[in-house]
């Protein structure tokens, strides 16, 4: 259930004053939006656009999302909004214009008030959290407006489109499905966060014969019976001589059963009258009780895991219990992090001007848990020829690049993938935060690159939204299961664009976290999960998609001071 048409209003009319306060900043600094560079052309048709959030046949289309020269679109010379996303051929939004998309504008109910920040807008009433500097990103638009890659930027050049959040997350998990998986024979002490590439089928009946599952006496026909001497049976010691009815003897969990017992008998259910040499039951007895019959769990060529199954400590121990030595499995993604910015500091506090790196520590280990495996993030600063070359010469099957996928002066991903001639799929979602995040894939067939956000919480929003996804896909993983909460409170959203909060459950519903603009880790660091807010809000009580975090079950956070 959405706000009432006067929240919406007035959400609109919030949307234009903002709009207003970005103009105003533009223009005391004089700066203008830069065009985006335009996809490689190997169609020969210029003029054609495609679907956003499809994945066009390479050399067949241009990108999703990325429009050619203004001159050559119907469109030229109009601007899209960072929430409008306008289906082809359907009427234009009456809302207020929004302003160019900068990798973060202020979202109602989550504003980042202040001065014009290096990827965010302005307002009046900043906290120094919202307005410090993020990470890779330069200014938010070009001081002037400077030719992009040969071709004449206009200041009303047409922007991207943003792509659909929901649709950008089912084309990055597409995506990652098409990549082909190849297999290897692992075994079991290096197998653990793979995913099985091939089914693990019984090789034998488990247990493989009868056994005790209990300490006590084993027993045949009906009682008292006679107690026969010796130290009994034991595990792996079993005997294979058959039990005489009326006889007793004693044994140990786990070890086989002689042929013809009827029953096992727990030591605390019996006793033994040792004058006369005869065990008597305190209890009924029943026939097979305690007693592990042999296929009890699987029978022979039983299927016990199917391929996609992730391989967990219980999956190693049931593989080593039904004889496995090795599991054939889909290999770890391979992932290069590229940490891009000047400003970005690795110790020490804040200082000068420069922040600390948050997203180099945060990123790596997060990427773990999704099962890939991910070399020590690179710090690259704002040098476009060593972006370059860190592209050209990754070996990864996805590359994650942090900051400068806006358009300013040292923001280089856009012209990075250019110059190598890389396939532009999506550019920009419709999502708060992160909002300017990319995806590619590198020439010839050559890795996928996500582009996230420098802004920490709006990186977070495209590691979510695009890498998760992708990530999956690429190493044979099912694709998380969706399931809906209500939200304890209502949330107020972006008009045009979905929102991602930070929220922890509380008993049957979903509590959201203060501390969630886009350059804030801290809510995101006490949530266990993220709510899926759709544009236009929600009130208290509406059931939302969850997205879970990997570590959710072992977080025993509260929201204490967070919310």
């Amino acid at each position: 259930m959405t706000p009432h048409r006067g929240d919406a209003r007035a959400a609109e009319e919030r949307a234009a004053e903002e709009e207003r306060a970005v103009e105003q900043a533009l223009a005391l600094v004089a700066r203008r939006p830069q065009a985006p560079y335009p996809p490689p052309d190997r169609s020969g048709e210029p003029g054609k656009r495609t679907e956003p959030g499809t994945h066009p046949e390479p050399g067949t289309h241009p990108e999703p999302g990325v429009h050619p020269d203004p001159g050559t679109h119907p469109d030229a010379g109009k601007r899209t909004g960072p929430g409008t996303h306008t289906e082809p051929g359907a009427p234009t939004s009456s809302a207020p214009a929004q302003s160019d998309p900068g990798p973060e504008a202020p979202e109602p109910g989550c504003r980042p008030p202040g001065p014009v920040s290096r990827n965010g807008s302005a307002s009046a009433d900043a906290g120094p959290a919202d307005t410090a500097p993020v990470h890779g990103t330069g200014p938010t638009h070009d001081p002037s407006p400077a030719p992009a890659h040969g071709r004449s930027a206009s200041p009303h050049a047409h922007r991207p489109r943003a792509t659909a959040w929901d649709g950008a997350r089912a084309l990055a998990e597409r995506l990652g499905r098409t990549a082909p998986l190849s297999a290897h024979r692992l075994p079991l002490d290096r197998a653990l966060g793979h995913v099985l590439a091939e089914a693990v089928v019984a090789l034998t009946d488990l247990p493989s014969f009868d056994t005790s599952a209990m300490d006590g006496w084993v027993v045949a026909g009906p009682g008292p019976w006679t107690v026969r001497e010796g130290e009994g049976l034991l595990a792996g010691r079993g005997s294979s001589e058959p039990l005489p009815d009326g006889h007793a003897l004693r044994i140990a969990t786990g070890a086989r059963l002689p042929a013809d017992a009827t029953a096992v008998i727990r030591s605390e259910h019996a006793h033994c009258d040792e004058a006369k040499g005869l065990l008597h039951a305190t209890r009924d007895v029943v026939p097979g009780q305690d007693i592990r019959p042999r296929g009890q769990e699987c029978r022979s060529g039983d299927e016990l895991l199917p391929v996609g199954t992730v391989v967990t400590p219980p999956v190693l121990g049931l593989a080593a219990a039904a004889g496995y030595d090795a599991l054939v499995a889909v290999p770890r993604p391979r992932v290069d992090v590229f940490v891009l910015g000047d400003e970005l500091l690795t110790a020490g506090l804040p200082r000068e001007g420069l922040i600390r790196d948050a997203l180099g520590p945060m990123l790596a280990p997060w990427l773990r848990s999704l099962g890939a495996e991910v070399a020590e993030p690179r710090r690259l600063g704002d040098d476009a020829d060593a972006l370059r070359e860190a592209l050209v010469t990754s070996d990864a099957d996805l590359i994650l690049t942090t900051g400068g996928t806006a358009a300013g002066p040292v923001d280089h991903v856009h012209p990075a993938l250019a110059r190598i001639g890389a396939e532009l799929l999506i550019d920009g979602v419709a999502v708060r935060p992160g909002h300017p995040m990319l995806l590619a894939q590198l020439p010839d067939g050559g890795p996928f690159l996500v582009g996230l956000p420098g802004n920490p919480l709006a990186a977070v929003s495209g590691l979510l939204t695009l890498a998760e996804p992708l990530l999956r896909g690429i190493a044979g993983r099912p694709a998380q299961d969706r399931y809906l909460a209500p939200v304890h409170e209502e949330v107020h959203a972006h008009p045009h664009d979905t929102r991602l909060i930070p929220v922890v459950h509380r008993d049957d519903s979903v509590v959201p976290l203060h501390y969630n603009g886009p350059a804030m880790l801290r809510g995101i660091a006490a949530a266990d999960g993220l709510a899926v807010v759709p544009p236009g809000g929600v009130r208290s009580g509406t059931e939302v998609e969850i997205l879970d975090l990997p570590w959710a079950s072992a977080s025993p956070w509260t929201e204490g001071c967070f919310t």
